[in-house]
């Protein structure tokens, strides 16, 4: 059993487990896309030099239409590959299809020319597969395919004896560019999944798993910069008394208290908030696309309420009151600074206030 689960992960996730692979996926795509538009660019300059030369060349002359038409479809795919969408399914496919017209072209070259080896088809099949991360399955299944369309189609066009030897070289190279194409998406994807945990770590507050200061301003500001956004709510908060909480009872019950508020935005707020532990005992939390002053309200009563609800010290005998700070976003502001200012001009309103545990920045 363990033995087939190894074997399906490298075939169908590159050798780690499921979700690890979905995590990176799209990261993995856009790599692959790069690397094929890149590639396409270079078709389109080596079949550009490869069809001039066959005006020229007797020998190379007998590929002329092969050459005009890989020149053709290279320029096509080239600009395509400046329009689509990076992780996109029609990108995926279009790789695909450049793959299987090269293969095409291997064959229409390796039946001009059937009393000799076919170095070029098989030399495709050692050199695509290190070009493509993607589940080594799809690519299994393109080798295989292209290697018995080729082998039928030169069965009855080549010498018996050359196809005999094609047939032992196909099958052999077939099986090494599979091997190859698990063993470099393998390679690359592990390292997708280590920059991803590197960058994860990067950005997270270690107490509560949200995000910490750098990862919260980053954020933000990225949607402070988009011009299509002009709606948002700020909301900045604290514990009240923490300082009194620490000095009384000890850090490690702080530290609880910081724990216990974490872990009810973290279950509140799963969406596409930003949510996140500014620093101490300071939290915030942005909600993008809304500014409407009840909605706020009501985020900001559900945490308040919660607050005093669920998050206990001291045993149960005492629960912790949070003020929050609210600055509604209208597209004036451009940097976070700005907008956090507010906010948290707001949240010491509140904390001033002891009828009200949130006040709006006015």
């Amino acid at each position: 059993m363990r033995f087939l689960r190894t074997a399906r992960n490298y075939f169908f996730y590159s050798g780690i487990e499921k979700d690890e692979y979905n995590a990176v996926k799209k990261d993995a795509y856009i790599s692959n896309y790069k690397v094929w538009r890149l590639l396409h660019v270079l078709m389109v300059v080596a079949f550009a030099f490869l069809y001039v030369g066959s005006l020229m060349n007797d020998m190379l002359e007998l590929n002329k239409i092969f050459y005009l038409a890989a020149l053709v479809y290279s320029v096509i795919a080239s600009v395509l590959f400046f329009i689509l969408k990076k992780d996109s399914l029609a990108a995926q496919l279009l790789i695909y299809l450049s793959m299987s017209l090269l293969f095409l072209f291997a064959c229409l070259i390796t039946q001009n020319k059937p009393e000799i080896p076919a170095t070029t088809f098989i030399a495709l099949l050692l050199i695509a597969p290190m070009f493509m991360i993607d589940k080594p399955f799809f690519m299994t299944f393109e080798l295989a395919a292209a290697s018995t369309v080729f082998l039928i189609w030169m069965y009855n066009v080549k010498p018996y004896d050359i196809w005999q030897m094609d047939l032992i070289n196909v099958i052999i190279f077939t099986i090494v560019g599979i091997i190859l194409n698990i063993i470099a998406n393998s390679i690359r994807i592990k390292e997708f999944t280590l920059t991803r945990k590197i960058a994860i770590q990067k950005d997270t507050d270690s107490l509560t798993g949200l995000m910490n200061k750098g990862a919260l301003i980053r954020e933000i500001q990225a949607v402070l910069d988009n011009a299509s956004t002009d709606k948002g709510i700020l909301f900045v908060m604290d514990v009240d008394r923490f300082k009194h909480i620490n000095d009384t009872y000890g850090h490690d019950v702080g530290d609880n208290v910081i724990v216990q508020l974490g872990n009810l935005l973290g279950q509140k707020f799963v969406k596409d908030e930003i949510a996140g532990r500014f620093g101490g005992d300071e939290f915030i939390v942005f909600v993008e696309n809304t500014d409407d002053p009840e909605f706020a309200r009501g985020i900001a009563e559900a945490i308040t309420s919660g607050a005093s609800e669920k998050i206990k010290y001291n045993g149960q005998d005492s629960e912790v009151r949070v003020s929050i700070g609210i600055a509604i976003y209208h597209g004036v502001e451009k940097s976070y600074s700005e907008l956090f200012k507010k906010a948290d001009t707001a949240l010491y309103r509140a904390k001033a206030d002891t009828n009200n545990r949130y006040c709006f920045y006015e």
